[in-house]
């Protein structure tokens, strides 16, 4: 499916600016609008990736960097198995605004697609659910995702099918794997991530770091006649070095 006919049907996919994403999620913030739609269109991405991470990550004291963590969904889906160490990012201050009080132990409002300031070697995982997707987060921001994870620790994310060649998500993911930064876990189907109002199957992947990290791949089919959406893929990888 072409970018023209995915922004036909999802309106923010046809946004090629920074400041545009962000006055866009700004906007679909208030009165809790953006939940809403989440909710309405039975948004699955945060069950499904999580229930793929806690496969590979069983220590529920891990420190999880939820990149674009938008109004929190991530993390109030991991606390319901005990999981609690969560700190979160994302573009829009007013997403961040909405995230439950004292879920995450930090909020930060950053882009993405620049340096991430924290430590190296720093947190146990990364989730990245959502965000990497028309004109939203690029490849490098998988070289800082890899950076602030400890050696062992696990980086699990989605990639809309769309921009997967498009954008060079596929060569990245290579690349990485070639210079030993992470190492594959495991490649899967995704079930359905949106039934409303869009039907939309994403693939996911799991990674786990240990010098290198490892990831897991999630995907389904590439037949654009079988969404109104395009599909997602959902990586989970293990750093290894």
């Amino acid at each position: 499916m072409s970018q023209k006919d995915v922004g036909n049907k999802v309106p923010i996919y046809k946004l090629k600016k920074t400041d545009e994403v962000m006055k866009y999620y700004d906007e679909w913030g208030i009165e809790n609008k953006y939940d809403q739609d989440m909710l309405d269109w039975n948004y699955t991405g945060p069950k499904e990736t999580s229930e793929v991470f806690m496969k590979y990550q069983k220590n529920t004291e891990a420190k999880i960097y939820d990149a674009g963590c938008g109004t929190g969904l991530v993390g109030v889906e991991l606390q319901k198995y005990g999981y609690k160490n969560f700190f979160g990012a994302d573009l829009s201050k007013k997403l961040l605004d909405l995230v439950p009080k004292n879920l995450y132990q930090k909020l930060d409002q950053i882009d993405l697609n620049k340096n991430i300031n924290e430590k190296n070697d720093y947190y146990d995982a990364v989730l990245c659910v959502g965000t990497f997707t028309f004109g939203h987060v690029k490849p490098p921001a998988l070289d800082e995702f890899i950076r602030i994870t400890k050696p062992g620790g696990h980086i699990c994310f989605t990639i809309n099918e769309g921009i997967h060649e498009e954008y060079g998500f596929d060569k990245k993911i290579i690349e990485l794997s070639q210079k030993n930064k992470w190492q594959e876990l495991e490649f899967f189907k995704s079930k359905i991530f949106l039934s409303k109002p869009y039907s939309l199957k994403i693939p996911s992947f799991i990674v786990k770091q240990i010098k290198p990290p490892g990831f897991v791949i999630l995907t389904n089919s590439s037949n654009a006649s079988d969404f109104t959406c395009p599909n997602v893929k959902v990586p989970t990888h293990i750093r290894l070095s």
